[in-house]
Formats: structure tokens, sequence, C-alpha cells
């Protein structure tokens, strides 16, 4: 929940959620060569994903026994799709600590792959990204508003690498409820 978010991060004291929402009649669009946020000239689309890159690189160094120590706050287990498609075979895992480290992971049912993702939320900004961390995905990054992951769909920015952009949706899967009965 927002209110959940809000009070997790340490050292974090943000006004009002921010939510991104990418592409035509969002609040952050390209056009052409360059980003617009809220109707502003941001920046280039060059360097609006070296800035998705840092912060999905972001992450400290741990030890196992402090990773083992550490709280997460599970965000959610997501479908990815592209618009106006119903189906997908792609699924995201996140969860977050209180230091805005990002932590899941990322499976194509299709091609029976899970990969692990890793990334941070920018305190400043409220915008979380992370990376696919293999080597064949080296300049996979997807980003979103952490506010957004408070809702059951939201929009998400894909990056591979700095030439090519895909604005994606993020749909919520629910865990089944559980009622009481056992299958043999």
């Amino acid at each position: 929940t927002v209110g959940a978010i809000g009070g997790w991060f340490v050292g974090a004291s943000w006004g009002q959620p921010c939510y991104y929402n990418y592409g035509t009649g969002g609040n952050v669009y390209y056009e052409g060569d360059t980003v617009y946020i809220e109707g502003d000239e941001y920046c280039s689309t060059t360097e609006y994903y070296q800035e998705a890159e840092q912060i999905a690189a972001a992450v400290p160094e741990y030890t196992e026994q402090q990773s083992e120590e550490m709280d997460w706050l599970p965000l959610g287990v997501w479908a990815v799709t592209q618009e106006d498609v119903t189906d997908s075979n792609r699924v995201l895992q996140l969860a977050v600590n209180k230091e805005g480290v990002i932590a899941g992971t990322y499976y194509n049912e299709t091609t029976d792959v899970s990969i692990p993702v890793e990334g941070t939320v920018d305190k400043d900004t409220q915008r979380a990204a992370w990376r696919l961390m293999d080597e064949k995905n080296s300049g996979v990054v997807m980003e979103t508003g952490v506010y957004n992951l408070t809702n059951d769909v939201t929009s998400a920015l894909l990056h591979f690498g700095a030439d090519k952009t895909q604005e994606v949706s993020l749909v919520r899967i629910e865990q089944p409820e559980e009622d009481g009965t056992s299958t043999p």
C-alpha cells in the first residue's frame, strides 16, 4: 500500500507519492530524442537511460550474513505485458529492503528461464529501476515509480540499452486463496 511504502524506507522524507505514467498521455514520454516529464523537457533519451542504469546499478555490496538479516517488503508478483496484449509468458517478482535495494526474479515461461533481478529506489525521485543479472541481458533495465507498485496495473519502461525502449504494463498476479482443502 501507499502507507507501507511511505513508511518503509530508512531516511526517506517524501512528500506526496510520485507516479510515473509512460507514453502518450502519460507524465513521462519520449518525443524524438528528448524525454519530457510533466510536459517539460527533462533530458535526452540517452541520458534518461543512463539515469535508469545508474539507479539499477547502485546496489551496495552486502555479506551473505547481512543479506540474511535484512527485512524485505514484498512488492508483488507481476505479469509483464505489452499494451493491448492479454496474455503474458513473462513474470516478475520484486521485494525491497529498508535501504531501497530491490531484489527479485524474472521468469520467462516460454523459455523456462529464471533470471535474478536487482536494483534500487532513488529516494529523491521515487524512481525504481532494476536490471536483469545475466550476461546476455546486461543492458536491460526496467523502471517505474516505486508508488506505481502499489497499484494492481501500472506502466513501466523497459530499456534495451540506450537505443531502444518499450512501454510495458505490469499486472499484479494475486495469490490464490487457500480454502483449507488439499488435493491428493
